[in-house]
């Protein structure tokens, strides 16, 4: 599933610019609102910078970098017509002559106009004008930098939120597992307890992922979806219970498994989680 898009603004010359973000590197920004910095009349602005031929050149390396159901055959007649006379290029043109996916045209009340891939847009801002460029760049990485900021502040939300159901289930797994052994054997059994867990909600043991993974730091949680992390502070919380009522570990890891894929269906709502980690990996022996 693509990412969500939500409409962003950012400021430039005071020029207020509208961005199509989805958190990622693949946002797209207004041409129309870039070119009011030029023109009361910004649709006339775009068609004149498409016009030109080494703005066709451009378009035409960028989608064949990134838009592999570009046309090339269509792409070609458009170039060898660019910079002449006649030659008159729209946004819809271009995107229905060429299947373009990095420049898309949006109707409706909010967000309206011709919107193009960041990498298309500071090249046409270059055109309108060096400075602006310049400072649309760096509104949009203030932007950014925003967004990041509040991925981290919910991030850490998240993780105080499992943190809490953290000392649930180490509780549980104290007074009803290794109420009466070393400390040594108890850390033992809190880490098969944590494996329990890891398996039925990312499908492998914290050692499995290190495994898998030599090059990364930290552990296998903390590289969890915000979704992920939900879920497991309901696992830890509802593992606490089952621990109580003497359930097995075998039985614990099914039953935790099937809550755990049914949530993050839920959260996502979205088919393609159904399929993630379906299957409970081998655990540690010595199961209770």
């Amino acid at each position: 599933m693509s990412p969500k898009e939500v409409n962003e603004k950012i400021n430039a010359l005071g020029i207020e610019i509208s961005v199509a973000s989805t958190g990622t590197a693949d946002d797209y920004i207004s041409l129309t609102d870039i070119a009011r910095y030029k023109s009361d009349h910004p649709d006339d602005v775009v068609k004149n910078w498409l016009r030109n031929r080494s703005t066709i050149e451009f378009l035409g390396v960028w989608e064949s970098l990134h838009n592999p159901n570009f046309k090339p055959v269509e792409f070609d007649g458009l170039r060898n017509e660019a910079g002449s006379n006649a030659f008159v290029l729209t946004p819809t043109k271009w995107i229905s002559s060429t299947n373009a996916m990095g420049i898309r045209t949006k109707r409706g009340r909010y967000g309206s106009g011709t919107f193009a891939h960041i990498d298309i847009a500071f090249e046409f801002a270059s055109w309108i004008s060096p400075e602006f460029k310049l400072y649309l760049i760096k509104d949009y990485q203030r932007l950014k930098a925003d967004e990041n900021s509040k991925l981290s502040l919910e991030w850490n939300e998240k993780r105080l939120f499992t943190k809490i159901n953290y000392k649930l289930h180490t509780d549980a797994i104290k007074e009803h597992l290794v109420p009466d052994i070393s400390e040594s054997k108890r850390n033992y059994v809190y880490a098969n307890e944590a494996d329990v867990l890891n398996a039925a909600l990312f499908g492998m043991t914290a050692k499995e992922w290190r495994d898998a993974n030599p090059d990364k730091e930290g552990n296998i949680r903390d590289y969890a979806t915000l979704n992920q992390l939900i879920v497991l502070a309901n696992l830890e919380s509802m593992n606490a219970e089952l621990i109580k009522q003497g359930l097995s570990r075998a039985d614990r890891a099914i039953t935790l498994n099937v809550m755990a894929m049914e949530q993050l269906e839920r959260l996502e709502d979205s088919p393609t989680l159904k399929g993630i980690h379906s299957s409970i990996k081998a655990l540690p022996e010595n199961s209770n």
